[in-house]
């Protein structure tokens, strides 16, 4: 296992890492190569927004994602999981650049309406995140693959671990971010990249 400064380095790497990827995701969002499309599935338009559910769409999300610092073995395995991310993100970059898919005006016009704390943090994220990158959800291929890897490295944590992509999903869909086909396809998306992850490691 890491030792304690081994583990300050992979924060930092860590953390690095999350913001350089980051860039990748808003370059797709600048440089479409189509104009991007909505989806028309009633069954979200009935999902009412719950905007208390932000904290759990930015707050679970990353401290989950950087709790990863204490299951790698060395940094060879910390290397090849950089390697399997960034796959996962390359998979979604031939999406958001060539089937763009983005949320209605309205679902973002709601956040308008209500002045509380949660809708402000929620119109705060929605000013940094366009309305775009919606098709297949990152936010939950990249908290299924967190999961696998997880419960892979730290097995007495159970099928427990699993509860984090579904409430990242539960947390998408009640703030209005993204359709149900967007949280499914991300969740296959996830599960895809772990099988990579499972061939070359």
């Amino acid at each position: 296992m890491l030792s304690n400064s081994d583990l300050l380095v992979v924060l930092i790497l860590t953390i690095v890492l999350i913001i350089g990827f980051y860039q990748f995701y808003f370059w797709c969002q600048r440089n479409p190569q189509r104009k991007p499309v909505e989806f028309h599935f009633s069954i979200d338009h009935r999902i009412p927004l719950k905007p208390g559910w932000v904290w759990i769409y930015s707050f679970l999300y990353y401290p989950a994602i950087i709790s990863m610092i204490f299951v790698f073995h060395d940094f060879r395995h910390f290397g090849y999981v950089v390697v399997n991310f960034f796959i996962l993100l390359l998979m979604h970059m031939v999406f958001f650049v060539y089937y763009p898919v983005k949320t209605p005006e309205d679902w973002r016009d709601t956040a308008l309406r209500k002045p509380t704390l949660s809708m402000r943090f929620l119109r705060f994220l929605q000013k940094m995140d366009q309305s775009s990158n919606c098709f297949p959800s990152m936010h939950v291929s990249v908290s299924m693959l967190t999961s696998y890897h997880l419960y892979a490295n730290k097995p007495h944590l159970g099928f427990g671990v699993f509860f984090f992509p579904i409430l990242i999903a539960m947390s998408a869909a009640y703030t209005k971010q993204h359709y149900l086909l967007d949280l499914l396809a991300g969740a296959l998306m996830g599960c895809l990249a772990w099988k990579l992850f499972s061939l070359i490691y």
